[in-house]
């Protein structure tokens, strides 16, 4: 099976060894953004603002992929604090509709740059 390598220039560039998203088949595996602005490569300020912000960067890799949210199927949350589960929970809802997809949200120590959130997920596209 190939794989396509997919980048957005509205979405922070990768600053590591990986891609934006790889498309193998239909499926879509997006990597972990932070709440890096993609114009300046900063971290936004906030918990609330860099929730946003890694939305609006997971929505810019899969359109470029061809996809949206109602696409995606997995959904994997990184917090450093899980007591902003209910602002996630509440911010999440700007962006999906149900059918929600699948979802994991896991307590970590620590992200890279010292990001609050981190997010991952994995589209189909039709």
């Amino acid at each position: 099976m190939s794989k396509t390598v997919i980048t957005s220039d509205k979405a922070p560039a990768a600053i590591g060894t990986y891609s934006q998203a790889i498309k193998a088949g239909n499926t879509v595996y997006m990597s972990g953004q932070i709440p890096l602005d993609p114009m300046s490569m900063e971290l936004v300020e906030g918990f609330e603002a860099q929730t946003v912000q890694v939305f609006e960067n997971l929505k810019a890799v899969a359109e470029a992929a061809g996809g949206s949210f109602k696409d995606i199927v997995k959904l994997n949350i990184f917090l450093t604090d899980l007591s902003h589960f209910a602002k996630v929970n509440e911010i999440m809802g700007r962006y999906f509709e149900q059918p929600y997809p699948a979802r994991a949200a896991i307590g970590v120590a620590a992200l890279p740059r010292g990001s609050l959130v981190e997010m991952d997920a994995i589209l189909v596209l039709e």
